[in-house]
Formats: structure tokens, C-alpha cells, sequence
């Protein structure tokens, strides 16, 4: 695999995934800290060459680092590979393969199989195998041109296990948040709507199911609330889908302010909202709708959407029975809906008895 096989492969996870480029500029700054430190630590070993070539591979850290902040991605990679393939080479060249240089090599295992594309991935990995195992076999034959004495060389070897370790627990801890993160994400999408960000009607589904089963057992009252806006498809159809879309995010902000931490409230349909209030009492719910429905109409939705337009909600109302199904109340929720709206919207109605 060539070396633009190679930043191809990365480009790919930089460019769809940002954190994956964040993470290149944190180890470009690391790795330039390490090689700042090793410049000072083989003059003191006596080794001027490998003192000196980390002055050039701060550069080219520097360089990938700069790189990366103008999205120049693919030449980012490149000085990276450059930098650690030429400086893990020279460094088992120059005094052995007991210095421990070719760990460093080993880094570019999971950021391969994280980052590439599958069609790279297994390339990539035997061409890694390749150098290594070449290294290697290079010092069957070729004594280390600059060998350092037995204590000189442990202190090197510990001194890259140690920054190969911490490097690897480092990217093992990204790794596992970014994990963490996308499971979050993901049980995010699918608990609630992508829009409105209240709960889908799958959870909701659920979660009443729980407020039903306590009602079976203490009976305590349990109000549901089915609420829709009026002329929506007019709010569409004159201002855009874009407008339509401020509004149920504009209503959804309203109705999580205005209700209670312990009330359930969804997206149930296009434009209707279903809200599920457990230890509450009718009377209670209607006023509590009514508070909702006033802060509708008072709210500067020009400020939100940039147009002059006018929501009002329709809201019908019912009281779980005993003995009936959660559904049942739903129904009659919008049967009293229907009534709202027969009956001039922008009103709540309770059911009828």
C-alpha cells in the first residue's frame, strides 16, 4: 500500500468523523512534547544524530499540527507516518532493536482499524507488519551503528515503553468514550423524536404503560392530555417546512417549561402532541392546559421563525378510568380533540361524560 493509499485511508475517517482529527492534533502536540525531551536525553546518552533528528521530527509534528487545523487532512497523515516510520527506523538502526523504538510503530494498529476504510484496513496492517518484521531482520545482519552502553540503552527502552503506554491507555480512554458517547447518542435517537427532542411514540408507549400499571394498583389519578395545532398544514403551505418545523420545536420548549418534571409529553402524530399527567385530577389538567394554551398565544413567534405567524393549540381532554385501557382514554382524549375543533379551535375540551 502506497503512502497515498495510506492518507486516503485516514482522510476518509477525518473528513466524516471529527473527532478523529481532533484527536491527530492532541497527539501531534504530545508527540512533539516526547521528542523535545528526547533530544535532550540523547545528548546527554551521547547520541548527537538521534538528538538532532527529533529537532527535525518536531517540525514535522508542528507541520501535521498546522496541517490539521487548515483541514489539509491527507498531508497531515503523511508527515505523521513519515515522521514515525523514519524515526522508529533510524532509531533500531542506530542503537538496536532493544531501544524499543518499534513500539511506536504498534500505534498505528488501532488507529487503522478504528479509521480505515475496510478496503485499506487489511493492507495497511500487513504493510505495518512488513517494516516491523523488516526492522527486525535487519538487525540479524547489521550491528547498531551508534550502540549504547547497557544502562544508556534500558533507559531508553523504559523511557519509550512508558510514552507507549500512556499513549496507548490515552487512546484506549478516547476510544471507550467515543463508545460511551455514541451509545448515548444512539439510545437518544431512538427514545425520542429527532425534531422536537420529546419523547417518540414508541417511549412514550412505554413509559404510560408504567403510569398505567401504578394506577391498577394505587389509583391514583391519571389525566391524558392530546393537544394539536391548529392550521398547521396552512403554516406549511404559506411560510415553508422550515418554519413549520421552528414551530413544533418552539411548541415543544413551551410545553416542557410549563410542565411538570413527573409528566410525560411526546410528539404523537405530525403535529400533535400527547401528554400524560399521573396524579392529577381533571380539573387540574384543564387549567394546566389553558396555561399552555395562553402561553401559545402569547409567544413572539416572529422572533423564533422570522415570519408573522400565529399558532393557537387545540387541546381534548380525558381521565383514565378504572378497569379501562390506557387506550381507551387516548380515544376519548380525541373525541374531545374533535370537539375543538367542530367547535372553533384554539380551546380545551374535556370529554364528555
Amino acid at each position: 500500500m502506497d503512502s497515498k493509499g495510506f492518507a486516503e485511508s485516514a482522510e476518509w475517517a477525518l473528513s466524516r468523523k471529527p473527532q478523529f482529527w481532533r484527536l491527530a492534533m492532541r497527539c501531534c502536540q504530545i508527540a512533539g512534547a516526547v521528542d523535545i525531551v528526547f533530544f535532550f536525553l540523547f545528548h546527554a546518552l551521547g547520541s548527537p544524530l538521534l538528538a538532532w533528528v527529533n529537532v527535525l521530527s518536531v517540525g514535522l509534528y508542528g507541520a501535521a499540527f498546522l496541517a490539521l487545523r487548515s483541514r489539509r487532512n491527507r498531508l497531515a497523515v503523511i508527515l505523521i507516518w513519515l515522521e514515525v516510520l523514519v524515526h522508529a527506523g533510524l532509531g533500531v538502526v542506530v542503537i538496536g532493536w532493544d531501544s524499543g523504538f518499534y513500539y511506536y510503530l504498534l500505534m498505528f494498529i488501532p488507529a487503522i482499524c478504528v479509521s480505515a476504510p475496510l478496503r485499506w484496513m487489511i493492507t495497511a496492517l500487513i504493510c505495518l507488519w512488513s517494516y516491523c518484521a523488516a526492522l527486525y531482520v535487519s538487525t540479524w545482519f547489521i550491528a547498531p551503528l551508534q550502540p549504547l552502553p547497557d544502562p544508556g540503552l534500558r533507559l531508553v527502552y523504559l523511557f519509550n515503553l512508558t510514552v507507549v503506554f500512556a499513549m496507548f491507555s490515552y487512546l484506549s480512554f478516547y476510544y471507550l468514550q467515543m463508545v460511551v458517547t455514541s451509545q448515548r447518542r444512539l439510545r437518544r435517537m431512538a427514545l425520542t423524536d429527532p425534531l422536537t427532542g420529546l419523547l417518540n411514540r414508541r417511549q412514550m408507549t412505554y413509559l404510560a404503560g408504567k403510569i398505567h400499571a401504578r394506577f391498577r394498583r394505587g389509583g391514583c389519578p391519571v389525566v391524558v392530555m392530546l393537544m394539536d395545532i391548529d392550521h398547521f398544514k396552512g403554516i406549511n403551505d404559506r411560510f415553508g417546512h422550515d418554519v413549520g418545523d421552528r414551530v413544533l420545536s418552539g411548541i415543544a420548549g413551551i410545553l416542557q417549561s410549563l410542565l411538570r418534571e413527573q409528566d410525560l409529553v411526546a410528539r404523537w402524530g405530525g403535529e400533535e402532541f400527547l401528554v400524560i399527567l399521573p396524579d392529577t385530577d381533571t380539573e387540574t389538567a384543564r387549567v394546566s392546559a389553558e396555561r399552555i394554551r395562553h402561553a401559545l398565544m402569547e409567544y413572539d413567534w416572529r422572533s423564533l421563525t422570522g415570519e408573522d405567524v400565529r399558532v393557537t393549540l387545540s387541546t381534548g381532554v380525558s381521565e383514565l378510568r378504572k378497569g379501562e385501557k390506557l387506550g381507551e382514554s387516548i380515544r376519548r382524549a380525541d373525541q374531545a380533540l374533535y370537539s375543538c375543533k367542530v367547535g372553533g379551535r384554539n380551546r380545551v375540551e374535556l370529554e364528555s361524560s
